[in-house]
């Protein structure tokens, strides 16, 4: 599933094309994807003004004109594939964002593209989903942050006011490892199996402490490194860990700095030659990996 940084490169490329622009036509193909989508859906989005963009943890939110927004969430498998009007160019925005392709604008839909929006400038853009695990829901502007899918989630870890006294906070009486307390959307948003792994690596932290144990001067030490690593992620294009690439037709290249993220049995770059090898343990059905020798 793609993580914030991914989801925050596609967001951008869509804003990149439907900024400012008309929706004018919705082309719905089934009745709706992980869940039904909304009630009136096409009616409600037709002739509206895209006005600008916000993304909260995993979700893209796509503020229209006459207060409502689109929120969207990519799933397992979902990319968005924009054509352009008169130019033999699609653009497939996946977790990394957008790349070119030779087809036109009228090529035939794609393989499980099961809705359209058509612009007033002459693009298309498709929600393909082969797995039907992404979401489309249409929420009131105003009341975003109380959907049923946002309302529980935690702060933002980009925002200024994710600091280390918030997350002590959150870990208070925390018996779970401090891994798992971090993929809990509740405690952060938007923080994935990926970048979790690379925060505690950066922060001197094992993934296998228990999470109240963190509080304090770990906590000073973790909040830094999980901002550094996803700004980073996000400035690299995200991570290119199947077919993705990003906005400008070129892969996304954080995974080429994973410090210890798939690296099962290779030194880390802290310990360099003296690194045992960085290893993997199995938590919550997910694989964490670490460097037994800088994480304590």
């Amino acid at each position: 599933m793609p993580e914030l940084p991914e989801v925050e490169t596609v967001m951008r490329g869509l804003a990149a094309v439907l900024e400012g622009h008309r929706i004018t036509e919705v082309e719905q193909r089934r009745a709706g994807l992980r869940f039904p989508f909304p009630e009136n859906l096409v009616r409600r989005v037709e002739g509206k003004r895209v006005l600008s963009f916000r993304r909260r943890a995993k979700y893209m939110l796509v503020r229209l004109e006459g207060g409502e927004s689109l929120l969207i969430h990519l799933g397992m498998s979902g990319r968005m594939v924009a054509r352009e009007a008169g130019a033999p160019v699609v653009a497939r925005l996946g977790p990394q964002g957008m790349a070119s392709d030779a087809r036109g604008h009228n090529a035939p839909p794609e393989a499980h593209e099961h809705l359209v929006f058509a612009t007033d400038h002459g693009w298309r853009v498709g929600f393909v989903d082969p797995r039907r695990f992404g979401s489309v829901d249409l929420v009131a502007t105003e009341a975003e942050d109380a959907h049923r899918l946002l309302r529980g989630l935690g702060p933002e870890p980009l925002d200024e006011a994710f600091t280390d006294t918030v997350l002590s906070a959150a870990l208070v009486g925390k018996l779970t490892p401090i891994k798992a307390a971090l993929l809990d959307q509740g405690v952060v948003a938007g923080l994935g199996n990926i970048y979790v792994c690379e925060a505690l690596y950066r922060a001197g932290i094992s993934p296998r402490r228990l999470a109240h144990s963190v509080a304090g001067a770990r906590a000073a030490r973790l909040v830094p490194a999980i901002k550094a690593v996803l700004a980073e992620s996000i400035g690299a294009g995200g991570s290119s860990l199947r077919d993705y690439v990003r906005a400008d037709g070129e892969l996304g290249r954080f995974q080429e700095r994973f410090a210890v993220y798939g690296r099962e049995g290779e030194a880390c770059p802290h310990c360099g030659p003296a690194c045992p090898g960085i290893g993997r343990i199995v938590q919550s059905g997910r694989s964490t990996f670490f460097c037994a020798r800088r994480q304590r």
